[in-house]
């Protein structure tokens, strides 16, 4: 059996280069590769394109790679809680695609699936359809224009689980399951950090959701935040 356990994060992201296209799973600040991204900013790699749901917010997240300039380009359904990233793209140090939320992720299962492109109806009329390809169809009786959106085309697959074993299977908890599956599936190679590594055969069947032949690298992270990006709590009566 192949040895996807590596030590650490360092390891797992260690051939990470410059300019390369990085597939971040997680959701807000939910679900997030905490430990690869801290290993990114330390490994100081530049010029990277990030395909992201958000991009974290100024001191967490994909917002520790924004402080550092690391970052290119960021491809992105919500960036709304991010001061440093407003500021470089309105700057013009940041080049900025904007996307919808079903796009996104539609566009990573079709790099899973092995599908170069895909057609949706969202963004047809609007500026996310300048430059792309616009074609008619008739689905379920009703002729109308779908856009054309290419698969992710990345390097890297970085997700975070609750739990992993030893040959890469994953099960995901709560919002974490969000954005983490798809983009498992799509890197043509996927690094996995998780909070609890186990053996082969302890993870119940039923229970996975990526399986293993999806994950090349896995390891243990440790020190998780698990911040809170927006917390209302009822008043006290």
């Amino acid at each position: 059996m192949i040895n996807k356990v590596v030590k650490n994060a360092d390891e797992a992201i260690k051939d990470i280069q410059d300019n390369m296209t990085l597939l971040l799973g997680g959701f807000g600040l939910c679900g997030i590769p905490e430990n690869c991204i801290s290993a990114l900013v330390k490994k100081g790699v530049k010029g990277l394109t990030c395909v992201s749901n958000n991009a974290g917010v100024d001191d967490f997240g994909l917002g520790l790679l924004l402080q550092t300039r690391q970052v290119k380009k960021m491809i992105s359904s919500y960036v709304g809680e991010n001061d440093e990233f407003e500021r470089q793209m309105l700057s013009g140090e940041l080049e900025v695609e904007l996307i919808p939320q079903g796009t996104l992720a539609t566009r990573c299962l079709a790099a899973g699936y092995g599908m170069p492109a895909i057609f949706t109806p969202a963004g047809v009329g609007t500026e996310v359809a300048i430059g792309k390809e616009v074609r008619k169809f008739i689905f379920n009786g009703v002729e109308k224009d779908y856009l054309m959106e290419y698969a992710f085309d990345a390097d890297f697959a970085i997700v975070k689980a609750w739990k992993g074993d030893t040959a890469g299977n994953l099960i995901y908890r709560s919002t974490a399951r969000n954005f983490n599956p798809m983009m498992a599936m799509a890197g043509k190679i996927t690094i996995a950090e998780v909070e609890e590594l186990v053996p082969v055969g302890e993870l119940d069947p039923d229970q996975i959701h990526t399986p293993g032949i999806y994950v090349q690298r896995i390891f243990k992270g440790e020190n998780y935040e698990k911040r809170i990006e927006q917390r209302t709590v009822r008043k006290k009566s």
